[in-house]
């Protein structure tokens, strides 16, 4: 059984699931360069995808397209080749508690020139198959609770055994966006307009609360104007939470709540407010699952999935996991819709087969291409030991190994890499990556070595918890250690095959440090380089590795773009 999952809306993607197993997940971002968030606008990115696989649609056994906006029903303008077509799918969230794999069932999606049968099933229900199909909960049959926070709606809780799922309670009547609406009112983000879902800015707002300090007396004027806005028995309020299948209204509530607040708030330091923000939510978040659990409990397991696009908030993760309420947490590598298309056709599998496990691998996504680089740059085979000994020297590498990473996170396969023992090291990749200098390089370490350098250093292979650099470790290597003593570390254990991992084993054997930096190799505002053609085109590091290529940038190259706009790697 082959069944094809798509997300239409922003992250676009196309996944397909054979038998149990994912074969593929490629993000619209990840292709060509794309724009971050890019949509599919037109069918024929599903054939084209399809065939780069090896396969026309007739292959398929089952189309499922993610659900999206409406209250009863989603609808979707594209193109299919020249031709405009309107699909219908599922809601964003499912009608009645039992109602999470209610699909909705449509015929006509055109795919080269022919019309082939559909189902969809709402965008919760995505979220909620994705998470637990690909945790070790259901590899071990045992039942999960699910939380999904996605940015236009409220926090919701499911409970997910291997025969079924089931609705439990809204947890409280914040919008996941919240946290970039923030954004919109206090720092380096403000902004006039309020009516776009800003989609980049929450990962910069966690980076830049690193800057400020939790103030109590600003934590209780977000208590209060919450109660009055959001969760009291108010007639805002009761409107508010009446009129939450209308996202543009949601959003409109929580500018005119921010708008409140900047008012009571005019003397605070912006990363001050952000930081007291971030600790009300947090609170609120650990205290209400905590009251849903006292209320929906029983005897045995009691696991936790996280996804939606609040998944990606590395320190609730961890607030999350840190309370002793769950034996265990999961958040997939895709937490937020870059997963969507894997929900979908999870969500499929799952109303046949039931809550399973789906065999998968996070380095799932599109294959290195073939292109043509320019004459600027000379290539030369280039053994892991040799590219450690120019890592070792300080000099940033572009490293592009196998299939990409699934999700927003670089993971070794699509990622920048560098010498963490330069406190420089941080601004330079900053610099030549056009990010703020708060913004933090994240660490990728040895997973045996990691408890001894973070505390608490546990198995973190996509980057999905908060971690504290350990004291004896700060000064040694600064370029991964953010503003709070914090990094956003992924660990790879170092008998894993992937090259990263091979990579580090060698530059622990030079340096002694079982560790490097890591972030995203990508042009700003665009998707992981999709080959070397395009990390070179980029060009602003001297070298591209590339399946075992050193593409090294001709001295005369480099020279100039020196003297043009980058400044030279750190000594």
């Amino acid at each position: 059984m082959r069944i094809c999952g798509i997300k239409l809306t922003h992250d676009g993607a196309i996944a397909l699931i054979e038998d149990g197993r994912l074969v593929f997940c490629v993000e619209q971002e990840k292709r060509s360069n794309n724009p971050r968030y890019q949509a599919i606008d037109n069918l024929d990115t599903v054939v084209a995808v399809l065939a780069e696989h090896g396969l026309d649609p007739q292959d398929v056994d089952h189309f499922v397209i993610d659900g999206w906006d409406g209250e009863f029903e989603s609808q979707f303008q594209l193109f299919s080749g020249t031709t405009p077509i309107t699909l219908r799918g599922a809601p964003y969230v499912e009608r009645d508690p039992e109602g999470l794999l209610t699909a909705h069932k449509g015929l006509k999606l055109m795919l080269d020139g022919r019309n082939f049968p559909y189902t969809s099933y709402p965008h919760v229900t995505g979220h909620v198959a994705s998470a637990y199909c690909t945790s070790p909960f259901a590899k071990a049959g045992e039942p999960s609770f699910c939380l999904v926070w996605d940015g236009c709606i409220f926090p919701r809780l499911y409970y997910v055994e291997p025969h079924g799922a089931r609705f439990v309670e809204t947890l409280f009547p914040m919008i996941g966006h919240a946290y970039a609406a923030a954004g919109h009112h206090f720092g380096p983000y403000k902004q006039t307009s309020r009516t776009n879902w800003d989609l980049g800015t929450a990962g910069k707002i966690m980076a830049f609360i690193a800057l400020g300090s939790a103030d109590e007396d600003i934590v209780e004027v977000f208590r209060q104007l919450y109660e009055e806005h959001f969760a009291a028995e108010t007639e805002r309020a009761r409107r508010y939470r009446a009129d939450i299948h209308n996202a543009e209204s949601a959003l409109a509530a929580m500018h005119e709540f921010f708008e409140a607040s900047a008012l009571r708030l005019v003397d605070k330091r912006a990363e001050d407010v952000l930081a007291s923000f971030h600790c009300f939510l947090e609170r609120l978040l650990v205290e209400q699952i905590a009251i849903a659990l006292l209320r929906h409990s029983g005897p045995g397991s009691r696991n936790l999935c996280i996804a939606g696009g609040c998944g990606l908030n590395i320190k609730w993760n961890s607030a999350l996991r840190a309370t002793g309420l769950f034996d265990a947490v999961w958040v997939p590598p895709f937490p937020n819709d870059s997963g969507s298309a894997i929900g979908a056709a999870c969500a499929a599998m799952v109303s046949d087969k039931g809550f399973m496990p789906l065999e998968w691998s996070v380095y799932s996504g599109p294959a290195l291409r073939d292109g043509a680089v320019s004459s600027e740059w000379e290539a030369a085979p280039c053994s892991m030991h040799e590219l450690a000994a120019i890592l070792a020297s300080n000099k940033p590498v572009v490293f592009l190994a196998g299939r990409a990473e699934l999700g927003p996170r670089a993971l070794g396969g699509r990622s920048i890499l560098a010498a963490p023992t330069s406190a420089e090291m941080k601004d330079y990749l900053n610099d030549i990556k056009f990010r703020e200098h708060f913004r933090p390089v994240a660490p990728i370490c040895l997973e045996d070595c990691a408890p001894k350098m973070f505390d608490p250093g546990t198995p973190d292979p996509y980057m999905l918890f908060d971690h504290q650099t350990r004291e004896g470790w700060r000064d040694k290597i600064p370029a991964v250690v953010h503003l709070d003593g914090s990094a956003r570390l992924q660990t790879i254990p170092r008998t894993s095959s992937h090259k990263v991992a091979e990579l580090l084993v060698e530059y622990e054997k030079i340096t002694g440090v079982p560790l490097l930096c890591n972030t995203s190799a990508n042009e700003h505002g665009r998707g992981f380089f999709p080959d070397a053609e395009a990390a070179c085109r980029w060009g602003r590091v001297e070298h591209v590795w590339c399946d075992g290529l050193l593409w090294t940038k001709k001295l005369a190259s480099v020279e100039g773009a020196i003297a043009g706009e980058l400044t030279p790697c750190p000594a």
